[in-house]
């Protein structure tokens, strides 16, 4: 996906930077697509920071546009999936400075799933203000962590290496518990 959208970047240069922003709309819609793959996409064309802002950028217009829509699609019908994730939850009736500090919070923690503090967010009673602000700098750590990591490995660099070792590492250990789950289950 990454190599189709670089081509794709590469050669629609006069639309590239919007290009790259809609397939960030798209991700942030869709809620489980990684965005890694955009992220790698802009470093590649447009170097570290252009391709990290850009990045950026798309991300924030699409968290964005993805609030106002899913406010005006599920306001009124909240899923029972945010039970699953107590601190989410909690978004669905905090407000103001409270509710910058919990999407702030919620941004920086890795395993909770982005689309899903959009989510309880615009379901909630959030203002679109307040989740812009803290959604957007909650971002910046995660991006450039993501960007750091994505232009190690696309440099093949030893920190590359080192990120993917331990993510193949991460990675068989989580198959290797799911299969010896499924087993015990039988």
């Amino acid at each position: 996906m990454q190599d189709w959208l670089v081509e794709v970047l590469v050669n629609n240069k006069e639309f590239a930077v919007v290009v790259s922003l809609l397939v960030n709309i798209l991700i942030s819609l869709f809620g489980v697509i990684p965005s890694v793959f955009i992220t790698a996409a802009n470093l590649l064309v447009f170097g570290f920071w252009k391709g990290t802002f850009l990045s950026f950028l798309g991300e924030t217009i699409g968290a964005i546009v993805t609030f106002w829509l899913y406010r005006k699609g599920f306001k009124r019908v909240v899923g029972k999936k945010l039970n699953k994730y107590p601190l989410v939850s909690k978004l669905l009736d905090t407000k103001g400075k409270e509710a910058f500090f919990l999407i702030l919070s919620l941004r920086l923690l890795p395993f909770i799933p982005s689309g899903l503090v959009t989510f309880a967010s615009a379901v909630g009673t959030v203002s679109l203000i307040v989740f812009l602000f803290a959604s957007s700098i909650g971002k910046i750590p995660a991006l450039l962590i993501e960007a750091y990591s994505v232009h190690q490995v696309t440099n093949w660099t030893t920190e590359g290496k080192l990120i993917l070792s331990i993510l193949s590492i991460v990675g068989l250990i989580y198959v290797i518990r799911n299969i010896s789950k499924n087993q015990k289950e039988k």
